[in-house]
């Protein structure tokens, strides 16, 4: 609840006082760009109707009251009066603390390890959340907060994995095709399309942009080995960081380069950090994969020496079996990893039986967009 407004700076800003004590600062010419007015923004889709040019330069708060739990600017020299709900100026304060130490993360954002995730791994039934809009919101919600999910109860054909990409968004169709099939070829043009154990890594780090999402379906399931498991980057990078300063700044402030030529008529280049950091400097996307690795050249040669002792150090964090979450997919289960976050491997299997399971990708804002909609829903719904 908001307790006072007091105009600062000739009318440049404004500070106001909370019923708990605390205060916050706005910039006037922020409280302008960002009004809620029909004039400002569609009240269709909350776009902006204006241009910052729209705006005259000079904007100052010519007056301010507190009305019903809100605040009622004036500027000048326009001469338009706006108000702004104290929820809403709460939710979107920025006269915060300090900037932050590289490689934060959200709060939503929970790190973990093998130790609090082995026997707590997020699962929901695909019909369960084909018809019930709390399970998907669950189930959505864990991919967001852990990076990773399991789905059980998909048919056992071929394509079902699309089914789990429709709860949310839509498959992003690479050269791989719109599915791609994982199981023992000869002379196959991936390694993945073999019966040896796959290291944890990302996938298509050769792509700009990556694919966020990606689904692996398993359709049948009757040998030994073949175990998944998946590796969170964010906790690895934070344990490198920890124990390795330097070299976390070496990892995150020197780009890698990774290619794919596997594929007649295909050839992929993307020149990205393995530890990519927002311009903050939040943790946004891991990069990790030694298979398409090409030679590293954007380094410094004062620093690659430690470049490598750090790329060493970070490829024996993500080994490391404190960190590694192992389940094996069984017939009609599928799991979903955040590509830019979460490494996903495979045991190494016997050469008889037969282990066939699809993948696809997909994209996270579609994900991430359907669980805000439910939310907003069911926000709405309580209200």
């Amino acid at each position: 609840m908001l307790t006072k407004a007091v105009i600062g700076d000739e009318g440049r800003t404004i500070e106001l006082g909370w019923k708990d004590g605390t205060r916050t600062r706005f910039h006037a010419i922020w409280l302008r760009d960002n009004a809620l007015d029909d004039k400002t923004r569609s009240a269709g889709n909350g776009q902006r109707l204006i241009t910052i040019l729209d705006i005259p330069a000079a904007t100052k708060i010519d007056a301010a009251s507190i009305k019903d739990d809100a605040l009622e600017v004036s500027f000048a020299p326009e001469q338009k009066t706006v108000s702004f709900p104290a929820a809403w100026l709460s939710a979107n304060a920025y006269d915060g603390d300090a900037a932050r130490q590289p490689g934060w993360t959200g709060e939503e954002t929970v790190r973990w390890t093998k130790a609090t995730m082995q026997n707590s791994v997020p699962r929901a039934n695909y019909a369960a959340a084909s018809r019930d809009r709390a399970v998907l919101r669950q189930w959505l919600s864990a991919v967001k907060a852990y990076g990773f999910a399991v789905m059980d109860g998909l048919p056992t054909e071929s394509g079902a994995l699309c089914k789990v990409s429709e709860l949310f968004g839509y498959i992003r169709e690479t050269n791989y095709g719109r599915w791609f099939e994982v199981r023992a070829e000869v002379n196959p043009n991936n390694l993945a399309y073999t019966n040896l154990g796959l290291q944890a890594h990302t996938d298509n780090p050769y792509r700009d942009p990556v694919p966020t999402l990606q689904i692996l379906a398993c359709i049948e399931n009757t040998v030994e080995g073949g175990e998944s498991s998946v590796v969170d980057g964010f906790a690895v990078a934070t344990a490198l960081q920890a124990e390795n300063p330097e070299g976390f700044r070496l990892l995150s402030s020197c780009p890698a380069r990774f290619e794919y030529a596997g594929s007649s008529g295909v050839r992929l280049q993307a020149k990205r950090p393995m530890i990519e950091l927002g311009p903050d400097g939040e943790l946004i996307c891991i990069r990790f994969n030694n298979r398409s690795l090409a030679p590293t050249v954007d380094v410094p040669f004062a620093d690659m020496e430690a470049y490598y002792a750090a790329y060493r150090r970070f490829a024996e964090l993500i080994e490391d079996p404190r960190f590694e979450v192992t389940f094996k997919l069984e017939a009609g289960q599928s799991f979903i990893v955040d590509n830019t976050r979460v490494m996903h491997a495979r045991k190494a299997f016997s050469g008889t039986g037969t282990r066939w399971l699809q993948g696809c990708y997909a994209d996270k804002d579609g994900l991430l967009s359907t669980l805000a909609a439910i939310e907003h829903g069911f926000k709405e719904a309580a209200e």
